[in-house]
């Protein structure tokens, strides 16, 4: 193990947006608990998993032309349902058809050779997004979206075997004194742990004392320290990326309003020079609109 001393971080615990952190408390079978704690917080009330067996992340099509697909977490519950675990940093134009694109991997395997009545086992695909679907910028949809095949006449589940959850951290602005349910602590701790140096006491119990206690960057060995530190950087790029796309395009949209405005000014006759004053675009600028 590393002295924390020895590292070059001032966190205490790991942030579970990385990779190697979200894969570390949720992908590993020594932590399998922490998962499976998880799973019946985002299931309350549906379903009960009482254990979990991981299985291979990576899925193969059926001939060597098809894509493959690899999962951050892939397990099966005792009754046979299958749960996909994914951790998305970033919008994907397409991130929608993925999730539908990977639910089908557990849904063919479970085709048998021979005789067979089709019976499936519930399939669950579970996006933990650290961003907003574009829909929802401007709604008060929530952090949590279950989605099922649905006769939309009758507004009724049609199938209840195939379920996508997406947990939208960004939307969730709860703070220690407001976290009500298991859930609520979950989604807490992963979109705040970083900035943490102890554990909370609303975040109290076995589950919450091994899930930071095996977030403790301290504890890791210098491999784990250098995964960790891949993953971070990798996370850091990803974000400044984001950062500096989402202050471009706030600029660039500020920009539009001030050019919008300085047309509106100059087809209402306002001479050029007080435009200029106005808007802080220069007078050839306005001469050009």
């Amino acid at each position: 193990m590393m002295d924390a001393m020895d590292t070059n971080y001032t966190e205490r615990y790991i942030n579970p947006l990385t990779d190697f952190g979200f894969k570390r408390i949720f992908g590993t079978p020594f932590n399998k608990a922490l998962l499976i704690d998880f799973l019946n917080a985002l299931l309350e009330g549906e379903r009960e998993v009482s254990d979990v067996t991981y299985r291979n992340s990576e899925q193969l099509g059926t001939n060597i032309e098809e894509r493959r697909a690899v999962f951050d977490v892939y397990c099966q519950a005792k009754d046979g349902s299958r749960f996909i675990v994914e951790m998305q940093n970033v919008y994907q134009e397409f991130y929608k058809d993925r999730s539908i694109y990977y639910s089908t991997f557990p849904v063919a395997e479970q085709g048998k050779r021979g005789v067979w009545d089709y019976k499936l086992s519930p399939v669950y695909t579970i996006g933990i997004l650290n961003f907003t679907f574009p829909e929802d910028k401007q709604s008060d949809s929530g952090v949590y979206k279950e989605v099922k095949l649905m006769d939309i006449h009758s507004k009724k589940v049609f199938y209840d075997k195939l379920t996508y959850i997406y947990v939208e951290l960004a939307c969730f602005h709860k703070e220690l004194g407001e976290l009500k349910t298991t859930l609520d602590k979950w989604l807490f701790a992963l979109k705040n742990m970083q900035h943490l140096f102890a554990r909370p006491a609303e975040l109290q119990g076995r589950v919450f004392e091994q899930l930071f206690s095996t977030a403790e960057i301290s504890k890791f060995d210098t491999n784990e320290l250098r995964d960790y530190e891949l993953s971070s950087n990798a996370y850091r790029d990803i974000k400044n990326g984001m950062d500096t796309a989402k202050e471009e395009g706030r600029r660039e949209g500020i920009r539009d309003a001030t050019i919008s405005h300085a047309k509106a000014m100059k087809s209402a006759g306002i001479a050029t020079d007080l435009i200029a004053k106005i808007t802080g675009l220069s007078e050839e600028e306005i001469e050009r609109l």
